[in-house]
């Protein structure tokens, strides 16, 4: 038979492999960087695979492309456990998996990993490499595997055999270790040469705290030295700008595990950054005619039950009992939106509504999964629903893509668009489906935007837009959506009045655009370093006496400047002039203000950047302009306005 490689028809006689097949259509040179096939039907195939019978096309697929990547980084972790196994002969291995950026292993181990030994482990992982140990498959039935692992001494592998469905099982093996796995990997362990072990964590075995806790080594892979050494300075660059070690040195929030874990306790410098973000948020929104409205934290189960939430969202919530009636504490802010708008009979005349609230949620978060801000079990959304007829939906979607815009152009972020469509989990009806995700497709494609589909990762009650910002070292962020919903309107029988005098039945937008406030400003602190604009900082200016003699001057400037609006503190302490500077930068407070002996005479102060810049004397008034021109800089793109007050 022949098959399509790149445009070539190759001939492929029966039981060929797929490499056989890849090699009379690739260079030798553009060979050596494939890992696995995919067919016409997207299946990827290791290289030793036959081509399957009736084949049409085989897409060979390269170690620097995603899916390459998944693959390699998925043979490095078994690279790893082998390597593990090679030098700790009792660990028990249980699962390793290609995640995000690389890859992990969990182990059952008498004494946990710790980074000390990487460097044993890396050693061992090179040599496997540089024998270039072919990765062999074999297929044999659950019993057989069940054999093997029992004799292994490996518990975890016949626990999981017992949750595989059907009677047979894929081994693969790379010198003599053998993992229960389904595949593909790449020809063998070479390919796994550009490796770095990261980081250890302690992880329940199957995510539940009922379990064994076992001992969880992180790592990445790369295609080549090049892009490992890139990845690893992003990663050095990436642990500097932390939000939470930037939040403890800046004192912007803090967490208490022992009371609280996964919230945020909003120390006074944090929470006037946060408070900045909510007003001038409050005030765009209300610019661009949405209505503030606030809904209860509390409903009762039988709410979350109509809604679909208690079937396909309980375990992510937290439930409680009021006078022996269940309730739910809100998850998201829908349901209250849409009790707001059924609270009268709307016309036509009165659509669309648009209901705004930075509505605090609580979600059921694993404590393993914590992360600083930007996991939570308690965060605010900037969330709305916008409920409009039909014929409104393209151009209020549009409006929401603009004002999306608007923000990623305020913080200079670069972002990506996604839409994703129907899960296998979810309600409603195809035809409301098909319309709603058209309505995301079309304004999508209007407003000029590239977008790719994420197939399977809408919403329970509709398909989303997911946009993705880009940090400034490269990084990416989930935050704004945008979601459709035609089937909460009709569980809730949310109606209008047409022009015709009859009901009829309005489509919901669930937006939002920053997120979860928590997760952003941790966004946004991180792709500051922590010296957020001069808008947003806490402390636009510090003033710092050289002397005594200069506290009643530099007093007199934080007064005055205050009363021009800007936030400014004073420093008189009585330490030396250059380390009162060195506080102020790391403080990173964008205006270091000095005041001696000769700007208490002038009326004004000697200006420092937290760059280190000196612009030298200037006025109060001077200062008081230089602040609000820094301000207002990035409000001048776009259509959004700096309120200095």
């Amino acid at each position: 038979m022949e098959v399509q490689v790149e445009g070539q028809a190759v001939a492929v006689a029966p039981g060929d492999a797929v490499a056989a097949a890849l090699q009379k259509a690739l260079s030798g040179k553009k060979f050596k960087s494939v890992v696995a096939a995919r067919t016409a039907e997207g299946t990827l195939l290791d290289l030793s695979a036959s081509v399957p019978q009736g084949c049409a096309a085989l897409t060979p697929v390269f170690a620097e492309e995603p899916d390459g990547l998944r693959i390699l980084r998925h043979s490095t972790a078994h690279v790893m456990a082998a390597a593990v196994k090679r030098l700790f002969p009792a660990a028990k291995v249980t699962i390793g998996p290609a995640i995000e950026n690389g890859f992990y292993y969990d182990f059952d181990v008498e004494r946990p990993f710790s980074s000390e030994d990487f460097p044993a482990i890396e050693a061992e992982m090179a040599r496997l490499a540089e024998a270039r140990l072919p990765f062999a498959r074999k297929d044999v039935s659950k019993a057989e595997a069940a054999a093997l692992f029992t004799a292994e001494g490996e518990p975890y592998k016949v626990e999981l055999l017992e949750s595989i469905e059907g009677d047979t099982v894929s081994l693969y093996t790379c010198g003599e270790f053998t993992d229960l796995c389904r595949g593909p990997h790449v020809p063998h362990t070479g390919f796994a040469r550009a490796a770095k072990l990261l980081s250890v964590a302690g992880a329940y075995w199957r995510g539940d705290e009922k379990n064994r806790m076992l001992s969880r080594i992180y790592g990445t892979a790369f295609a080549d030295e090049k892009a490992l050494n890139a990845y690893l300075k992003q990663v050095e660059e990436a642990k500097r700008r932390d939000h939470r070690k930037l939040g403890r040195e800046l004192n912007l929030f803090a967490f208490k595990e022992d009371v609280a874990p996964g919230m945020v306790f909003w120390l006074p410098k944090g929470m006037l950054v946060r408070t900045i973000l909510e007003d001038f948020w409050r005030r765009e929104h209300l610019k661009r005619n949405y209505d503030i409205v606030q809904g209860p934290q509390l409903l009762r189960v039988e709410t979350w039950q109509k809604s679909g939430h208690y079937d396909h969202y309980r375990e992510n919530m937290y439930f409680t009992k009021i006078e022996d009636d269940a309730y739910g504490i809100k998850p998201m802010n829908c349901i209250a939106h849409m009790l707001i708008y059924g609270n009268e009979l709307r016309s036509y005349r009165d659509l669309p509504q648009r209901y705004f609230e930075l509505g605090v949620v609580h979600r059921h978060e694993k404590s393993g999964v914590l992360h600083g801000l930007l996991r939570v079990r308690q965060f605010t959304q900037d969330d709305a629903h916008i409920l409009c007829a039909p014929e409104q939906l393209e151009g209020e979607i549009l409006e929401v893509i603009h004002l999306i815009r608007d923000l990623m152009g305020l913080f200079g972020f670069q972002y990506k668009v996604a839409i994703s469509t129907r899960p296998k989990d979810s309600i409603g009806t195809d035809e409301a489906w098909d319309l709603a995700t058209n309505a995301l497709i079309q304004a999508v494609e209007k407003a000029g935007i590239s977008y790719e589909i994420n197939a399977g990762d809408g919403a329970f009650y509709g398909p989303k837009i997911d946009v993705r910002l880009l940090d400034c070292i490269g990084r990416e962020w989930q935050c704004s959506t945008i979601q459709v919903d035609f089937t909460l309107p009709e569980r809730f029988d949310l109606t209008y009045v047409g022009q015709d005098g009859e009901r009829h039945r309005p489509v919901m937008v669930h937006r939002a655009i920053m997120g979860s406030l928590e997760r952003f400003i941790g966004i946004l602190i991180e792709n500051y370093a922590g010296a957020l604009p001069t808008w947003l900082a806490p402390e636009q200016a510090r003033v710092l006496t050289v002397t005594e003699v200069g506290d009643a001057a530099a007093l007199a400037v934080r007064d005055a400047l205050r009363a021009q609006g800007v936030r400014v503190a004073v420093d008189t302490r009585n330490e030396k002039l250059g380390f009162k500077v060195r506080e102020a930068q790391l403080a990173k407070v964008p205006y270091i203000l000095v005041v001696g002996e000769k700007e208490a005479q002038e009326g004004g102060a000697n200006v420092r950047l937290r760059s280190g810049e000196n612009l030298g004397l200037k006025s109060v008034a001077e200062i008081a302009a230089l602040v609000r021109a820094d301000a207002e800089e990035p409000f001048k793109q776009g259509g959004m306005r700096y309120s200095f007050a």
